[in-house]
């Protein structure tokens, strides 16, 4: 059974974050430094994610003081929220960009050596099979 606790930001085991949930919380920060006056529901459609998990996520990078959240007037009838990067998210988005991407070139370094190998199977294999 495992009693690991799970970052709240990403729902993952502290200190091990799901490629994904990484992703989205990139993705996220991405989406907020580039339109701050998103709205949940148009977060939630950006990136792909339910309004839930969304909510969740985006709560839990306010939690980790990632993101702030300011009142503004979206019309006379309605507030709304603008959510800022704070200066810790930047570090956060670079760091998490920095090692998105590193994992990415390595997933594409491996992709591209079994491709390789493949390609040299199917060869050997056609030249070694009788014709008919």
């Amino acid at each position: 059974m495992n009693t690991r606790q799970t970052d709240p930001m990403v729902g993952a085991p502290a200190g091990g974050v799901a490629d994904s949930d990484t992703a989205s919380a990139l993705e996220a920060l991405r989406r907020l430094q580039e339109q701050p006056h998103l709205t949940q529901r148009e977060l939630s459609r950006a990136l792909g994610l339910s309004l839930g998990k969304t909510h969740y996520l985006l709560h839990a990078l306010l939690d980790k003081g990632l993101v702030k959240a300011q009142n503004f007037k979206r019309n006379d009838k309605k507030l709304s929220y603008a959510y800022l990067l704070t200066p810790k998210g930047l570090r956060e988005k670079l760091s998490l960009t920095r090692s998105f991407l590193a994992r990415k070139e390595a997933e594409f370094d491996l992709l591209q050596a079994t491709i390789a190998r493949l390609r040299q199977e199917v060869q050997h294999s056609r030249q070694s099979s009788p014709k008919n």
